[in-house]
């Protein structure tokens, strides 16, 4: 006899995200829910444990070399493209606070879904990266990419420089 079809029922808590602050060059606020490792001069893993998956902020100041950091924070995204069905490129200013960058979702099957950069192009630079810890798997990993991916979104909005 045939097993009924199934269907994934995914649900996630809601968030409540809370201020991080550190003695770097920069703030923000992540979900409640997630573990911040301090992986030394002012870069952290933000994990999810739940969800299987680790969030990677780099932290570069700039000085003079705005263009190789840029162009490495496009590269590190771009690798994905053998394996990416595509890769979506969603452009963040906001003059008024001094922060302007990119966020790119990868679809398919690639090891990192999201991925963004932030920078005031003078002094600080900021980069992140979703990896879950299984085999990339676009179907399975999706409903969690979604859930981090708006973790992250509020990340760029809430970061301030310092």
């Amino acid at each position: 006899m045939p097993k009924p079809k199934a269907y994934l029922n995914l649900e996630y808590p809601n968030a409540h995200y809370i201020n991080f602050k550190k003695a770097c060059q920069y703030e923000f606020k992540y979900n409640s829910l997630s573990n911040i490792k301090d992986q030394g001069e002012c870069n952290f893993h933000i994990d999810y444990p739940k969800l299987k998956a680790t969030v990677y902020l780099n932290y570069r100041p700039v000085q003079n070399n705005i263009e190789t950091l840029l162009r490495d924070a496009q590269k590190l995204t771009y690798e994905h493209v053998v394996k990416a069905d595509n890769i979506t490129e969603q452009p963040y200013i906001n003059s008024e606070h001094k922060k302007f960058g990119m966020f790119y979702e990868v679809g398919g099957n690639a090891a990192s879904q999201s991925q963004f950069y932030v920078t005031d192009s003078t002094k600080h630079f900021l980069m992140g990266s979703i990896y879950f810890y299984a085999k990339p798997n676009f179907d399975s990993v999706l409903p969690a990419a979604h859930y981090i991916k708006n973790d992250l979104k509020v990340l760029m909005e809430s970061l301030k420089w310092k």
